[in-house]
């Protein structure tokens, strides 16, 4: 895509889904968006009594606290939360609840219950401050302005729990698309300029500049990129182990850059549980391994020596992470092994 996407960001405007911009062109429009509201808001329906659970001793995966969840749900929730897994919007990204706030379909125990979920889809305490971007969830209105649906039905065939916000999209799916990490493609962003230490994604950031300030200036001729890239679904399709990538490869490079690019990788995937990054790593490996892995820099004319490139991008076969730094970061993440 040539245009930048205008996404609901502090320099955009109100808050709305994403595939309802220029992000998603081919979407239908059928998700409204909703203003966010506070975790106090009354929800609109109230699905058993309330009560305060027990503390548990052991973790639990996510997948087994969404069934759990699930069977809270009182039939007028389902009719609000609950759509077919073949539902277009299941993968689609968006950048507000696709439907409802929290605090408008869930009762404040089942908001309790999501929340648990998303802290056993991340690692640890780094992972929670960055998918939370450090409590703020970037949309005024905390935990309770997210929004969390149902596709298919869990403990039945097919299901996963889409979670959408301001800067979120992300699944546990409880790994019915083998070869797809979190059911689909993904995107997580923060309002602060992507170069700031105040960003709670910098350290992805300080990592990839690592990269380019180890590159020669032969490479930099190959890896630099005079224009922006594009965001959204156009950014991250998906190319097959043949198709011509992008930027230099991971085999051009010496050893000490090896390790540099190995050390983003990690950097990427450290947020989420050890599962999911274990799966991407497989699917990498089973694609030709990071040697078919290639990575890229855009500039643009605004850059400089402090800020030298707009967005930087790793691509390979059936992978593809694009990462956007300013105004703010936005990162558009699409990976799967079924190519």
């Amino acid at each position: 895509m040539s245009e930048h996407l205008k996404t609901p960001c502090p320099e955009c405007e109100s808050p709305e889904s994403v595939h309802r911009r220029t992000f998603l062109k081919v979407a239908g429009g059928t998700a409204a968006a909703v203003a966010l509201t506070g975790a106090a808001a009354a929800p609109v329906v109230r699905a058993r009594d309330e009560q305060t659970r027990p503390a548990e001793k052991t973790v639990r995966p996510a997948e087994e606290l969404a069934k759990e969840l699930f069977g809270t749900l009182t039939d007028e929730q389902k009719k609000v939360v609950r759509h077919d897994w073949e539902d277009v919007n299941r993968k689609r990204y968006f950048n507000a609840p696709m439907k409802k706030s929290l605090g408008d379909a869930y009762t404040k125990t089942q908001q309790e219950l999501l929340e648990r979920i998303l802290k056993a889809m991340v690692s640890g305490d780094d992972g929670w401050k960055c998918l939370s971007r450090a409590g703020t969830w970037d949309n005024g209105g905390g935990f309770g302005g997210v929004g969390a649906d149902f596709f298919g039905t869990p403990g039945k065939d097919q299901w996963a729990l889409v979670f959408t916000g301001h800067h979120l999209t992300t699944r546990c799916d409880g790994d019915f698309q083998d070869g797809v990490p979190f059911g689909g493609p993904f995107w997580y962003g923060h309002s602060p300029n992507g170069y700031s230490d105040r960003n709670v994604f910098y350290f992805q950031t300080r990592e990839a500049l690592s990269v380019f300030d180890s590159l020669t200036e032969k490479q930099r001729k190959v890896v630099v990129i005079k224009t922006p890239s594009g965001e959204g679904e156009q950014s991250v399709r998906l190319k097959g182990k043949e198709a011509p990538k992008t930027g230099l490869s991971y085999g051009e490079m010496n050893k000490d850059q090896q390790a540099l690019v190995e050390k983003v990788m990690h950097s990427l995937l450290s947020p989420y549980r050890k599962e999911d990054a274990d799966e991407i790593m497989q699917i990498v490996k089973a694609n030709g391994g990071m040697e078919k892995m290639h990575m890229a820099f855009y500039q643009d004319s605004a850059m400089n020596d402090k800020q030298p490139w707009h967005f930087w991008r790793i691509e390979g076969p059936g992978f593809a992470w694009n990462f956007r730094v300013l105004p703010h970061v936005h990162c558009y993440v699409n990976i799967s092994g079924n190519i």
